[in-house]
């Protein structure tokens, strides 16, 4: 990439490596398998057709710079980012890591949900949070998270306007196109360590038969390109904007419900089905303090503390 666009012959790279020119070639036949597309052949040298939209640290890191999100760790393949993040952060792992894969081959949304991770389309996202805060405001945090990928897509398309349900998901159209994951490690009284997983399908041309449905992408939904490096840049610098008011100021928790609200249409005056202990339907009705999310039922006022909320 310091080269971008220049033939570079294959004893320049082998040189400046290291390493033999056999083992140049075997490389780059990795790397083209990875999706980077690198023109040329051993006897004229290598190109780099175009600099990547790859969510590597060396473009993400000047674009987060003044953020608390300074370590950042990319993959070309990964298990999970959030399986990686919290065995990580379990080995004492720094506040702000970050970990962002190019593809998931068990991505995990809530609950058994798996997450489509398809290579190089989407951002698959975790950082580690250390906050000075009991349990209870985990969900604060992601519904803060949703918060800041909703910021994130419109300050790249300002017509889009993403719709929180509650509590974890982000839809366009009634269609979902992101997710978030918040697992945690605490004590009764304090938080040891939390990640938050982010995904969104940003470039996804097309989905699998199953999902087409209830799934889409930012691609499919505006009809154009969006880079993955600025609006993982965006969504992270967002994500620290919220984290910190979270910290330092007292407003910010009822903040984050008030703007969690008004960028809902689940929160308040939906009808839901929620597959909770047995399973129950009635009206939403806002957060409470919490926020969880409350429904109207014929028995009277329930509190939604972990169940699947579905519109009916």
């Amino acid at each position: 990439m310091d080269n971008a666009t220049v033939v570079v012959s294959g004893t320049k790279v082998a040189g400046e490596l290291g390493i033999a020119r056999s083992e140049v070639w075997r490389l780059i036949q990795q790397l083209r398998s990875l999706g980077v597309d690198v023109a040329g052949h051993p006897a004229t040298g290598y190109q780099l057709r175009s600099v990547p939209d790859l969510l590597l640290a060396d473009l993400l890191s000047p674009l987060v710079k003044g953020t608390i999100f300074q370590q950042i760790h990319h993959y070309y393949k990964i298990g999970s980012t959030n399986t990686a993040a919290m065995e990580a952060a379990a080995n004492g792992a720094p506040e702000g890591s970050v970990y962002l894969a190019e593809e998931q081959t068990a991505g995990r949304g809530r609950g058994a949900n798996a997450w489509h991770s398809a290579r190089s389309t989407g951002i698959y996202c975790s950082v580690v949070l250390r906050p000075n805060l009991p349990p209870t405001d985990a969900l604060i945090l992601s519904l803060a998270a949703g918060l800041s990928a909703h910021a994130a897509v419109q300050q790249f398309d300002a017509r889009a306007n993403p719709d929180l349900k509650w509590p974890n998901d982000l839809l366009i159209d009634g269609k979902k196109f992101g997710g978030i994951l918040t697992e945690m490690n605490a004590e009764a009284t304090r938080v040891r360590y939390l990640v938050i997983g982010i995904g969104i399908n940003v470039n996804q041309p097309r989905f699998p038969e199953e999902l087409r449905d209830v799934a889409t992408s930012l691609k499919e939904i505006s009809g154009s390109e969006w880079s993955r490096v600025e609006l993982t840049a965006a969504l992270l610098k967002s994500l620290h904007r919220e984290y910190r008011d979270l910290l330092e100021k007292p407003s910010a928790h009822d903040s984050i419900l008030r703007r969690f609200a008004e960028h809902s249409s689940y929160v308040r005056g939906r009808k839901v089905r929620v597959e909770e202990n047995g399973g129950f339907e009635g009206v939403t009705e806002g957060l409470d303090a919490r926020g969880f999310l409350q429904v109207r039922t014929a028995q009277g006022l329930r509190t939604v503390l972990s169940g699947t909320v579905r519109a009916i």
